[in-house]
């Protein structure tokens, strides 16, 4: 096995590794789905001009503006759920549509999320909240907050394709990455 291989096999596993030896594994591994995906919607909120924020794929769907303020909506929900708590911030799909304000507010879902995460155990994860399906794990509803922020890091993607924008999950590694 050439040196190259050897080392690209532990980038791509050592998170695995770290996650299995955690106390919490499965908290862990949602935690770095969450992780690895909400920065690439961070970037790509950074990386689309702010003039692109209002284009819609067609007049029936969500312009990228909304779609980012969507996104951080349901971070501030959801992740509320899964503690338990109300959502600190609501309404940013509907009232945001500058750049600066969204990408912030994004930023602030994330870390809001990176609390409730942190303050999750397996066990605790167990335990159901009341949830859109009815009664949900509190670490189910944690995953569905990837789920979610996939779904509509997809439709970004396709924005982004649209208007010729290399989403940042395509673009190639950078140094140290």
């Amino acid at each position: 096995m050439k040196l190259s291989s050897l080392v690209l096999a532990a980038v791509l596993f050592a998170p695995s590794f770290a996650v299995a030896q955690s106390a919490n594994p499965l908290t862990a591994n949602a935690k770095l789905q969450f992780g690895a995906l909400t920065g690439f919607v961070i970037r790509s909120a950074e990386k689309v001009p702010e003039d692109l924020y209002s284009f819609r794929a067609t007049p029936e769907v969500r312009s990228m503006a909304e779609l980012f303020g969507h996104v951080a909506d349901a971070m501030f929900a959801m992740c509320a759920t899964a503690a338990g708590s109300k959502p600190p911030r609501t309404g940013i799909e509907k009232a945001v549509t500058a750049k600066p304000a969204l990408v912030a507010a994004l930023k602030e879902g994330v870390s809001y999320c990176n609390t409730v995460y942190d303050g999750m155990t397996d066990q605790k994860g167990t335990e159901t909240v009341p949830f859109y399906f009815g009664p949900t794990p509190r670490l189910s509803v944690l995953y569905f907050v990837v789920t979610h922020t996939y779904e509509h890091y997809g439709n970004l993607v396709t924005y982004m394709r649209l208007k010729n924008i290399v989403p940042p999950s395509s673009e190639p590694a950078k140094p140290g990455q």
